[in-house]
């Protein structure tokens, strides 16, 4: 529903019940002329089928005491019994049941008042008052704890938000709730994009457009000015068609505007309302803009702290990559969702005196910290390369280095050196996904004639410390690729490791004969949805023509 203000003293929709044609009808015309709507039933069934009409319920229910089919108290006993109606105040009336023992009856049976004819006219009418503004201030209070309620989930959900499309969803949806309205516009910058986010009415479904970021501005400046802060106004329908072009909203619109401070764009929420809303209303939507403004910030300011961060790990990895003869490479770095902590995967290809050292590696945990660890490792990785020591030395130093400077931090990687004739690999692999080796040509070879497997020897993690690490020699009969990933590719949480690696080479042996086209392929084959970031180093080896001469 829309929302609409009723004042405390202003006159109700009343039920009398009594079987007395002409004391009923002098409560009701008593009642209507003081402004009550009324409506009359002369026994408890008749009042029992109107409560169960479709038409709104009755405020308060005025019954006598004494009815043909039941009595007074046993109709109100029915009526607080109903879920419907059971918060519905009575007043019970009565000429006979008057002793103090009815009186207590009807009281603890659940009556409101109790009233003994004769009954003065200001008397009953005073009744009638204090009832309704004791329920209305109580089911006031009740719809607004209500609403508190309803504003403090939809602020969770918007602090909850990790993508600014499900923020605007979100704050229209809280706006919705919380306000009690049909249609609800938001108008916040995503991005640096403004857009207008809406839902007119409930059967709609929630949209979202751009606009210009001086509508944005314009609804601002005219609920706040030039000045920050959080300020609501309610406009009539020619005012809020002359702001905005498109309103999306009919009628009376109430408007609340949030500008944090001037270094950020505002937050505009508008609803449509009916009649002039009550303080609370006000409150409540102000409430919600806020919310949807202080949230946001923090949604910016983590995407911005995101962004900074993944651009501080993509320092990390090689500007470019080295070029060796007979040697083609191709790389891949994807990072997780844009919700997830950056990771501490990398790769390495360096020149060395004995070869072209290949490296793949990923840090376990995801934070900055992970980051600046995988920076530190790979600048050690390249000094113990460049000092001219084999794979399986080099993961000693690494694991040495990080058991007594990071004693809780561990690594896997795997290293791969290609000889200088390219006729072997040798292969130190601590702890971490196997390197595939295809062999049967990475040309114009037929796919089919290709065959896969995993180097399956390793040792373990590196930081855990006393560890020695051993180096697998492949000898090379032809053209070879070599594919080497973090397990941010090959693992789910749904299926076994083994299975998506025999699914992992099944798919690398048939692919594209290009390690560019391969690389695209497997990232959408196998890349897609993670929560991990991704790193992938493919390299294709042709062995030198001397050594195959030779």
């Amino acid at each position: 529903m829309s929302i609409t203000a009723v004042p405390d003293d202003s006159p109700g929709r009343l039920l009398v019940v009594d079987d007395n044609a002409v004391g009923r009808y002098l409560f009701v015309q008593w009642l209507r002329r003081a402004g009550h709507e009324v409506l009359e039933a002369s026994d408890g069934a008749e009042a029992l089928e109107l409560l169960a009409g479709d038409g709104p319920l009755p405020e308060v229910a005025v019954l006598d005491v004494v009815l043909p089919d039941m009595t007074g108290f046993e109709l109100c006993q029915t009526i607080k019994g109903t879920k419907e109606t059971a918060d519905m105040p009575v007043v019970h009336v009565s000429a006979s049941a008057v002793s103090v023992s009815d009186r207590a009856q009807g009281l603890h049976g659940g009556a409101d008042a109790y009233l003994t004819k004769p009954v003065d006219p200001d008397e009953l009418l005073a009744t009638i008052t204090a009832v309704l503004r004791y329920t209305r201030a109580r089911r006031a209070a009740q719809t607004l704890a209500e609403r508190l309620l309803l504003l403090n989930e939809a602020t969770l959900r918007l602090h909850g938000a990790t993508e600014f499309t499900h923020f605007a969803a979100a704050a229209v949806q809280g706006t919705l709730s919380v306000s009690g309205a049909e249609a609800a516009s938001v108008y916040l910058s995503l991005s640096g994009q403004p857009v207008r986010t809406f839902q007119v009415d409930a059967d709609s479904p929630v949209v979202s457009e751009p606009i210009d970021a001086e509508l944005l501005e314009r609804i601002a400046d005219t609920v706040l000015g030039a000045s920050t802060g959080a300020r609501e106004m309610l406009m009539p329908p020619a005012k809020w068609r002359g702001l905005v072009s498109a309103p999306n909203i009919s009628g009376d619109v109430l408007v609340a505007a949030v500008r944090a401070h001037g270094g950020r764009p505002p937050v505009c929420v508008a609803i449509a309302t009916e009649g002039r809303p009550s303080e609370d209303d006000r409150r409540l939507l102000l409430q919600i803009a806020q919310a949807c403004s202080l949230s946001l910030e923090s949604l910016r300011n983590y995407a911005e702290e995101h962004a900074l961060a993944l651009e501080l790990q993509r320092s990390f990895l090689p500007a470019r990559l080295v070029r060796t003869d007979g040697v083609e490479l191709a790389v891949r770095y994807v990072p997780a969702g844009s919700h997830t902590e950056i990771g501490g995967d990398f790769y390495e290809a360096l020149a060395t005196d004995d070869g072209l050292l290949l490296a793949i590696g990923d840090v376990v945990g995801h934070s900055l910290e992970a980051a600046l660890l995988m920076g530190e490792i790979r600048h050690a990785l390249r000094a113990y390369a460049i000092e001219g020591h084999p794979p399986e030395k080099v993961l000693e130093l690494l694991d040495t280095l990080l058991s007594r400077n990071r004693p809780v931090a561990t690594v896997t990687m795997c290293l791969v050196l290609v000889e200088p004739d390219r006729r072997r690999l040798r292969v130190a692999n601590a702890g971490h996904v196997p390197p595939l080796l295809i062999s049967g040509g990475t040309g114009d070879a037929d796919a089919a004639e290709r065959t896969a497997a995993f180097v399956t020897e390793h040792g373990q993690l590196l930081g855990i410390g006393g560890a020695s690490f051993t180096t697998t020699p492949v000898e090379l009969d032809g053209p070879t690729r070599l594919v080497l990933c973090t397990d941010g590719l090959v693992e789910s949480r749904t299926t076994d490791l083994y299975e998506n690696l025999d699914a992992f080479r099944a798919a690398t042996t048939r692919g594209p004969e290009g390690i560019e086209e391969l690389c695209d392929m497997l990232l959408e084959t196998f890349g897609r949805d993670k929560d991990d970031d991704i790193a992938l180093l493919v390299a294709d080896i042709e062995p030198s023509s001397s050594s195959r001469s030779e």
